[in-house]
């Protein structure tokens, strides 16, 4: 018999959750789509002050990035991220050390892994990522990362770009960051009706073309196309469109 503890994208009733299941032992996770055996039992989690305050009390004492390292790893999008933060935060709580640099624990492997990625693809997307000039002038930026990265991003390309207007949506969340020349703010939004300006639609345009005129038919060169960007940002790029 499996306990699977169900948590949302709520951070304290994720620790909620690690409460619950260091007392009773089971799975974390945020997913609703996995398999049950015959006497599994499955507990949706809220959040709990006293059981929250208590595991963040925990960690705090025994290392003072953690919670800070488990709130960035919970950004990614692997299945089971939870269940691989909560085997990082029982190796923390066995040790009673930081234990964050413990490369030879399969446990803190698959914690960094996590990480990693997020930080891997986050700075790979403050290169590839393209804005689209829009009617009224703001620049939008549809995407469909691997993590949930739009906030962290939004915040590199808010000093970037300081001076304009944008929208960074990641369409697989329904999740948007809007900057509006001064202050940021990230919420759900459902789908977007984009009008292109004139003057982007005639840059779109000229890309195409050179795009073309460089592009040699006869001596693909894919390989180094899916070297420098994956395939699954290729579908936001104008010159893959046609």
């Amino acid at each position: 018999m499996i306990i699977y503890f169900v948590s949302d994208s709520d951070i304290n009733a994720f620790y909620t959750a690690i409460f619950d299941c260091l007392k009773s032992g089971g799975i974390i996770t945020s997913r609703q789509d996995f398999q049950l055996t015959l006497g599994d039992t499955v507990i949706n989690v809220e959040n709990d002050c006293t059981k929250c305050e208590e595991v963040k009390t925990a960690l705090l004492l025994y290392d003072r990035y953690a919670s800070d390292d488990i709130a960035f790893a919970l950004r990614s999008g692997d299945n089971n991220k939870e269940q691989t933060v909560f085997g990082y935060v029982k190796i923390l709580l066995k040790t009673k050390a930081p234990v964050i640099k413990r490369m030879n624990l399969d446990e803190i492997l698959k914690f960094n892994a996590l990480t990693y990625k997020i930080t891997g693809e986050l700075h790979r997307l403050k290169g590839l990522l393209r804005f689209i000039e829009c009617e009224n002038g703001v620049l939008y930026a549809p995407y469909s990362p691997d993590n949930n990265i739009t906030d962290l991003l939004a915040e590199h390309f808010k000093h970037r770009l300081s001076c304009e207007k944008f929208v960074i949506h990641d369409i697989k969340r329904k999740l948007a960051t809007i900057y509006d020349g001064n202050s940021l703010l990230t919420g759900k939004v459902g789908n977007a009706e984009i009008y292109v300006s004139e003057r982007e639609k005639e840059f779109e345009n000229l890309w195409k073309k050179y795009y073309k005129s460089v592009n040699i038919e006869s001596r693909p060169h894919t390989k180094q196309m899916k070297g420098s960007m994956p395939v699954r940002y290729w579908k936001f790029l104008p010159e893959k469109q046609d």
